[in-house]
Parts: structure tokens; C-alpha cells; sequence
């Protein structure tokens, strides 16, 4: 079923990649994301400056997109940050910036669109990681942020298969992006999953051949 479907984090490499891969199946995408000019996201709507870390901006972005573009299919939940420090060595404050921007972004949103999902029997896709199962040394608090996104996923779920909405969630590994290359130059790019791929992964789940799958935390890590 084609629809309209938001996504967070639009502005960023993969947020790109999955409006693209999603307006391509033939849905209407609305971009939500903090930068205010993301310039051709896509041919849909795009709102910029919005703080999904705040309830009530994220609230006023939903409904003004649902106002804009219709009622919501999905909710797909992008928008994240990464940082990479010891437990030891790193500042406790990346703990809170973890959870607000990796999870908090996506628990607003969430809160936000369910009205709509639920009048429509749509669907939410977030984006874990592949460490929330097994956590390397310098990703502890990313890891335990993206561990929230599996368990907002597994609970939502339960909450909302009476009402229709199936709740799911991809778990990359490392994705291949110009910064990631950059931090790590000697490493081999071509077993990392790209973009295009974890989007594509994301637009089924969109589909109607997943209407039977949710509460499920997908690893899409390519060869890593």
C-alpha cells in the first residue's frame, strides 16, 4: 500500500537514502530533521529546525506535516548520533546525548504519530545498531542508547497489535558513509552495509508482504 509515510533524520546519508528509496516505491515522504535547509532531500515535503527531543516540537512537526500531506502509513525513525569513548576515559554527559538524540528523538515521534498510525493500520520502522546485541570497547553508551530503540520496538509492539500498527526495527552494522571512511581509511568498505541497503530493507518492511512481521529487530550488517 502506498502512503505517507515521515522520516526523522531525513537530512543525514542514510535519512537521504531511505526517502529516496521509499518515494521510489511510490509512497509521499515528509523529511523532519534539526538542520534548516537540507536543500533536494527528495520531491516531498521537508520541515527543518525541528527538536524531536522536545515533545511539543515534535507534536507541532507531525501534525503539520499530517495536516500538509494527509494522514500517516509509517513513521520511519532515522534521526541518531554516534560517538565513540571509553567508559572510563569518556564524559558522562554523552550518556544523556546518546539516549536524547538516539532514543528520546524517536519515543516523541512515536508518541506523536500513533493517533494517525493507528487510523490507518500503519507501521514504525527505527533504526537500531548491530552493537545493542554486542557492544565493542568505546561503545557503551551508543550500544545502550540503541538497546533502548530495540525495547521501544519490542514493547510498542505488543502495545499496538490490537491496533493495527506493526512496530519494527533495522539494526546496521557499520554503514558506509563519507565520515565513517574517513575515520576509518584502512578498513575494508566493501563489507560494510550501505545506505541503499538498510533503505531497502526499510521499504519492505513498509510493504504488504511484511504485514505479518512485527516486534522484530533486523540485523543488516553485510559482511562486517
Amino acid at each position: 500500500m502506498k502512503t505517507h509515510v515521515i522520516v526523522t533524520g531525513a537530512a543525514g546519508v542514510l535519512g537521504r537514502a531511505v526517502t529516496k528509496a521509499l518515494e521510489e516505491a511510490g509512497h509521499k515522504v515528509t523529511g523532519i530533521d534539526r538542520a534548516p535547509d537540507a536543500g533536494a532531500v527528495g520531491a516531498g515535503a521537508y520541515l527543518g529546525n525541528i527538536d524531536l527531543t522536545d515533545p511539543a516540537a515534535a507534536s507541532a512537526a507531525i501534525e503539520k506535516a499530517i495536516g500538509a500531506s494527509g494522514p500517516l502509513g509509517a513513521l520511519v525513525n532515522v534521526a541518531g548520533t554516534f560517538r565513540w569513548e571509553t567508559i572510563a576515559d569518556g564524559d558522562i554527559a554523552t550518556w544523556a546525548t546518546m539516549f536524547d538524540i538516539n532514543l528520546r528523538t524517536a519515543v516523541n515521534a512515536v508518541r506523536a504519530a500513533l493517533p494517525s498510525l493507528r487510523d490507518g493500520g500503519g507501521a514504525v520502522v527505527s533504526i537500531g545498531a548491530a552493537s545493542a546485541i554486542k557492544a565493542a570497547a568505546g561503545m557503551g553508551a551508543y550500544a545502550a542508547s540503541k538497546a533502548g530503540i530495540a525495547k521501544l520496538t519490542e514493547a510498542l509492539a505488543e502495545e499496538e497489535k490490537d491496533n493495527g500498527v506493526r512496530v519494527n526495527a533495522v539494526l546496521p552494522s557499520i554503514i558506509d558513509t563519507p565520515a565513517n571512511r574517513a575515520d576509518m581509511a584502512s578498513a575494508d568498505f566493501t563489507r560494510w552495509v550501505s545506505p541503499a541497503q538498510i533503505a531497502s530493507v526499510i521499504a519492505f518492511l513498509l510493504s504488504d508482504g511484511a504485514s505479518a512481521i512485527t516486534g522484530a529487530c533486523i540485523p543488516v550488517t553485510g559482511r562486517v
